[in-house]
């Protein structure tokens, strides 16, 4: 089913965060690497996990879902217009993180400590704050009581 233009346009709209503007997309990327990063607090270690390390545990399905989530990161940086360098770079993030993931057990260990979304952000992040200065937020760390 075919939607055109305008009616794609009034859809996203109506949706919060759904727009094409940078500030949008920033806000869009940050969440999916909250979720795919720094989701959960592993009890005892006070280390944040996210779905990236818990959905790696599945063999071979959850690397290749945590991937394509990974790559979605890739294709709004493209669509940011972002240069083929800083792609290929977050390409290869994933592709470490993927390969590596990749591996019984030890790749479980390696997406504990691996962030390669973290690392995407942060070349979006750059990317915004230099070409996009009004999509520029604090980063306040949470305090702790």
């Amino acid at each position: 089913m075919a939607i055109s233009p305008r009616k794609f346009d009034r859809i996203v709209e109506a949706m919060p965060n759904a727009g094409r503007d940078p500030a949008s997309v920033r806000r869009r990327l940050e969440t999916m690497e909250q979720l795919l990063e720094r989701a959960f607090v592993v009890p005892g270690l006070n280390r944040p996990i996210g779905l990236d390390s818990l959905v790696g545990l599945v063999p071979v399905v959850g690397d290749i879902l945590t991937a394509a989530m990974g790559a979605w990161l890739v294709w709004e940086a493209r669509n940011l217009g972002m240069s083929k360098f800083q792609l290929t770079r977050m390409a290869g993030h994933i592709g470490i993180d993927t390969a590596i993931g990749a591996i019984p057990f030890v790749g479980d260990l390696f997406d504990f400590v691996y962030r390669s979304n973290s690392k995407n952000l942060r070349i979006v992040k750059k990317h915004l704050d230099k070409h996009h200065p009004a999509t520029v937020t604090l980063d306040v760390p949470p305090t702790r009581r």
